[in-house]
């Protein structure tokens, strides 16, 4: 007869063999992409930044109604004002909600340097859902509804103003909408020049390949923020904002999709000699389809990280446009444009605040470099 033990230690065994078995089959039978998944989502960094991008970009879709001030508002009277602060407590004591102090400037008698102080006899609670300017929300409907504000007669500066009186804050949250897109519509403009000239280099080659890698070379011989600089130059100074905006991502994606060429044509020379494509030929199937349907395929998962690392340089490329003169101008908005009005070493000195863009720019930066780190290391799901 057995021994209790004996029969536990067997029933365990049992157990883990049948999990383990399960395990391995949900493994082997899952698809590229879950595998993909499954250990990306265990890359917390990674997954902190998706969050932060995610975030970023809601940010950039809702930015009229969280943003306390419209875009056009401003009052000159509190030009240059640093930023307030949040208080939860007064000389009354504690306060549950944090509110503001008014505030009124004041001219140094000797430099006739305006400068603010708080108004402690006026307090403001910062109240969530306000009424406040009127907008048009993606220029669809009309509402004056604010995520948070002040009520009348008061203001609300947490990151200061600019020379004009303008909250800094809401045009940081404007400025995201066409800095975080321009990546998007810029890399996205690179993948299709990159994915569809490395394909047809890397398989038909001969003297197909040499044009187009001579080309290549071409374009990367010339350092990119000059050349940049020359073909946004090139833009008509009539154009409107939208077609400027149009104009630099083109001028932007004319560079990036060099080194997705270069890659893809990498891959498709390793792969077109491969027995799954020589026996796709054999059965009748079109180049067209071998490339489309089977080579590219294999490697998306790299390109997909290409691109996710090529995002940043595209928002770097608009940001270092807009503030040489080059880029976006006013009366369009974006980040790039904001830090241009802070050239000058007074405004550094005098003004610090208005050097917060490139706080965002460095999270949004990082973000995406995080999260292209973790595909990279997703993107080969059987590695330890």
């Amino acid at each position: 007869m057995a021994e209790p033990s004996d029969v536990l230690a067997k029933e365990l065994q049992t157990d883990v063999t049948g999990v383990g078995d399960e395990e391995d089959a949900e493994v082997y039978g899952a698809s590229q992409w879950q595998l993909i998944w499954w250990k990306f989502r265990k890359h917390r960094m990674a997954m902190t930044a998706g969050l932060v991008i995610i975030g970023l970009y809601i940010v950039a879709v809702f930015c009229e109604f969280l943003a306390p001030y419209t875009l056009e508002y401003r009052q000159v009277k509190y030009a240059l004002a640093p930023p307030q602060r949040l208080h939860l407590v007064s000389d009354e004591g504690i306060h549950l909600w944090p509110f503001v102090y008014g505030i009124w400037g004041v001219r140094h008698p000797e430099t006739l340097r305006k400068f603010y102080l708080d108004d402690r006899s006026r307090k403001y609670p910062v109240r969530l859902f306000v009424r406040g300017e009127p907008y048009r929300f993606w220029g669809l409907f009309k509402t004056d509804l604010h995520l948070f504000g002040v009520d009348g007669g008061g203001t609300i500066f947490l990151l200061g103003t600019d020379h004009l009186g303008r909250d800094l804050l809401s045009r940081i949250i404007y400025g995201s909408r066409i800095s975080l897109t321009i990546g998007l519509v810029g890399v996205a403009l690179s993948f299709v020049f990159g994915l569809l000239i490395g394909v047809i280099s890397g398989y038909y080659g001969g003297w197909i390949d040499n044009l187009i890698q001579r080309g290549i070379e071409i374009l990367r011989s010339f350092p990119s923020i000059p050349l940049w600089m020359a073909l946004a130059a090139a833009l008509p100074p009539s154009w409107s904002p939208l077609q400027i905006y149009m104009g630099i991502t083109v001028v932007l994606s004319f560079i990036g999709w060099t080194g997705l060429a270069r890659q893809v044509r990498g891959k498709i020379l390793s792969l077109r000699e491969e027995d799954f494509a020589t026996a796709a030929l054999l059965v009748g199937a079109s180049r067209w389809r071998i490339m489309t349907r089977h080579l590219l395929p294999s490697f998306m998962s790299h390109i997909i990280v290409s691109l996710t690392l090529a995002v940043p340089g595209m928002i770097l490329g608009e940001t270092s446009l807009s503030f040489l003169g080059l880029g976006l101008r006013p009366p369009v908005t974006s980040w790039g444009v904001l830090l241009k009005e802070a050239q000058n070493v007074q405004a550094v000195a005098f003004q610090p605040w208005l050097l917060t863009p490139v706080l965002f720019v460095i999270i949004t930066v990082l973000a995406f470099n995080f999260v292209g780190d973790g595909l990279r290391d997703a993107a080969d799901p059987y590695a330890r």
